[in-house]
């Protein structure tokens, strides 16, 4: 066995084969080893640089053991790159290193480089202030799995301090991560990249040439960054336009899995090996997402309710509680706080009106075809960019690209559509394009955070040119579909044709516009590999997901169910709450801090009106938002006559899960003409008391006292079984316990 100390030409060649096999390691070495002084961006730079230059010379001396010893070409590179590492120590080492010193390749000028999140960056977190020797002595032992004697010898070699090792095996690191780095599919060698200052860029370019090559260079710099596709230089990680690389979930996977949801989807529809609709897909999303829009102002409630405030009047009175929509400000922010010229009722915010919509969306939309007009409620339209892509988002949805291989859900030809569906983490994105001739491009974004059995059920597909009818995916395990219009309870639920791929029909979908003469719904039943007997309804809000329904009914009497516990909206009574509610609906579309994600009738409480009144029902509708707050609408329902508001409150928890203690009071005009300070409490209120310009006590939970003709302020307390207190809902500071 030869024991040369020189590296003969096949030894040069054995060691560059094992550097090209072990490359990702060594960068992996490379990187974590480097000072974290020097920055992401330089850290990546300097490691591979330091890897392609460990490659041994002819007649440049072997590592430890000779090329054919213990150590072989491998231990040769591994203390060629270690020393790289270790040598830019120090301020004045790490300052050449930041500049580019010595200037050998690679070199990358434009961008700025960094490791995706998560893997390498975790571990160099850890790291971070630990010398270089004693990070590359982990990153040898723990990582790459060397023994404690071999990674020593290495580090020896490459000049780090004997102390090294030992200090290393002190460091904790999680098994779970180390094992995310040890993966075969891990690549350390992929990164990601954004654009640096170009402003800075374009003036140091032009003071350090002459105009002719200033002019060059300009131009040069407009044709690879396109004003009309401002976005096109977003980070974007390496591979993820590839459509060979999105997810896809095999056909039953949502048979055999204890997560519901949209990742549980398979990849359907008839074009989802069509590499270039999926191509051009990921490449719109990529380079066609707009900035965030900005956060529209708070909308302005109505007038306050009884609570700590002044009463309103009846509701056909001057001082009923305003109709402005729950979050509907969100949505067109030229009519916050403001009712709508020509409305038929006052205060009830006009709602998808083109005019209000940016000039260029409306344009586009109003050709798209399937999706309607960019003023479609209950969307934020974001903006319409260059190549005639234009970007809606449901309010709260995060519009930047994707940063890892999106799963497809469906690709397919619609209605004169291709539609693509895209799941990427915690948000849907669907684009469209049409199948023949031009036509304006779209991508929408819904967020579908913590989505479940109901609320991932449903994706609009596609949209009618006039908006009245749309198409729907359903999930795999819907086995059934039907539609009926909430507005008649009694009306039977009529069968809806599902294609194989899990397409509808053509749906009639409620009207953003005009009166409202009738709510077509879906009514769908779970398959009962997941649960027997389940079905559950969804109204289509005019956004990618339709919405869940609900219904809570009284605590007490025939109808009596559990607390925390809403029902299926299918049910007799719980139709007739929602015929009773459903045209309210507009006004709760688009909410601040993320799109609708269900709405839920709670009917908390029932008394008896005074003057032979009848018996009222008090309920509040709360719709819940995917990111977590909702806006509530209480209203009082007597027994003959219209529904009345009594209070609406933005962003809160009241009626929800967390919100389970509920007091709310109005005035209320008996049919003798007479008024009263009516109020309502939850199941756990035990009283409820009275102050101000209304004195009265009562037991229970209702409370029913003569109040005079003029609106005057009153103050509402309810005693809690618990022996707590809660005051009454008034869309301010009212409504905590």
């Amino acid at each position: 066995m030869s024991t040369s100390p020189r590296f003969r030409s096949t030894a040069v060649e054995q060691a560059e084969a094992v550097l090209v096999e072990q490359y990702p390691r060594l960068v992996r070495l490379a990187y974590l080893t480097l000072p974290d002084s020097l920055g992401r961006h330089g850290r990546v730079l300097l490691a591979h640089r330091a890897v392609q230059r460990a490659l041994p010379r002819r007649g440049g001396a072997a590592g430890p053991g000779g090329p054919d010893g213990s150590g072989g070409a491998l231990a040769e590179v591994r203390v060629r790159v270690l020393r790289g590492c270790l040598a830019p120590a120090g301020r004045t080492g790490a300052a050449l290193a930041r500049a580019g010193w010595p200037p050998v390749p690679p070199f990358v000028w434009g961008l700025r480089l960094w490791p995706p999140a998560g893997g390498i960056e975790e571990v160099a977190r850890v790291l971070a202030g630990e010398p270089a020797p004693v990070r590359a002595a982990f990153v040898l032992h723990r990582v790459d799995g060397l023994p404690e004697e071999t990674a020593a010898r290495l580090l020896g070699a490459a000049g780090a301090p004997a102390d090294a090792m030992a200090r290393a095996l002190a460091l904790g690191v999680g098994e779970t991560l180390l094992r995310e780095l040890r993966r075969p599919e891990f690549d350390a060698s992929v990164v990601s990249t954004r654009p640096t200052d170009l402003l800075r860029r374009r003036r140091r370019v032009r003071a350090g040439w002459a105009a002719a090559a200033a002019l060059a260079v300009v131009a040069g710099a407009l044709a690879v960054v396109d004003p009309a596709r401002p976005h096109a230089s977003l980070p974007v990680a390496v591979g993820v336009l590839d459509p060979a690389r999105l997810g896809r979930v095999p056909a039953q996977a949502w048979a055999d899995t204890a997560r519901i949801d949209f990742t549980a989807w398979p990849a359907r529809g008839g074009r989802t090996t069509d590499r270039a609709l999926l191509g051009r897909a990921l490449g719109a999303w990529a380079s066609a997402s707009p900035p965030h829009a900005s956060a529209p102002p708070q909308p302005t409630p109505g007038p306050p309710a009884v609570g700590r405030a002044t009463p309103g009047s009846n509701a056909s009175g001057p001082h009923a509680v305003g109709r402005a929509g729950l979050g509907s400000a969100a949505l067109v922010p030229a009519v916050v706080g403001r009712d709508a010229p020509g409305a038929a009722d006052p205060g009830r915010a006009a709602l998808g009106s083109a005019a209000l919509i940016p000039a260029a969306v409306g344009r586009a939309g109003s050709g798209a075809g399937s999706l309607g007009s960019g003023g479609r409620p209950g969307v934020v339209p974001v903006a319409a960019v260059g190549g005639g892509v234009v970007v809606r988002a449901a309010p709260g949805a995060d519009t930047d690209p994707p940063r890892r291989a999106p799963q497809l859900l469906y690709a397919g030809d619609s209605d004169g559509r291709a539609v693509v569906l895209l799941l990427d983490g915690d948000r849907v994105v669907r684009y469209a394009e049409a199948v023949t001739g031009r036509g304006a491009r779209e991508l929408d974004f819904a967020r579908t955070d913590e989505a479940g059995v109901t609320t991932a059920a449903a994706l609009t597909l596609v949209r009618s040119p006039d908006g009245g009818r749309a198409r729907y995916l359903l999930a795999p395990w819907i086995a059934a579909a039907g539609t009926h219009d909430l507005l008649r309870a009694g009306e039977d639920t009529k069968p809806l044709a599902l294609a194989a791929d899990g397409v509808t029909a053509p749906v009639e979908v409620p009207r953003s516009a005009g009166a409202c003469a009738a709510w077509p719904a879906l009514e769908v039943t779970s398959s009962a590999r997941i649960v027997e007997k389940h079905s559950f309804v969804l109204a289509d809000l005019g956004t990618l997901t339709p919405v869940h329904l609900t219904y809570t009914p009284l605590p007490d009497g025939p109808g009596a169910a559990a607390a925390r516990q809403p029902r299926e909206a299918t049910g007799a009574a719980a139709r007739a709450a929602w015929a009773a509610t459903v045209c309210r609906l507009p006004e709760m579309r688009g909410m601040r801090d993320g799109g609708v994600r269900a709405v839920n009738i709670w009917e908390f409480a029932s008394s008896e009106l005074p003057d032979g009144g009848g018996r009222a029902v008090w309920s509040c509708t709360r719709t819940s938002s995917w990111a977590g707050p909702g806006d509530v609408l209480v209203r009082l329902s007597p027994a003959a006559g219209p529904p009345q508001d009594v209070a609406r409150a933005p962003d809160t928890a009241a009626c929800g899960r967390f919100g389970q203690h509920l007091l709310a009071g109005t005035r209320w005009r008996s049919p003798a003409g007479r008024w009263y300070l009516l109020a309502a409490g939850s199941r756990e209120v035990t009283g409820i008391t009275a102050s101000g310009a209304v004195r009265a006590e009562a037991r229970g939970r209702t409370l029913a006292a003569p109040a005079g003709p003029e609106a005057a302020a009153v103050e509402l307390t309810g005693r809690l079984a618990s022996g707590g207190r809660v005051t009454a809902l008034d869309g301010g500071s009212g409504g905590r316990d």
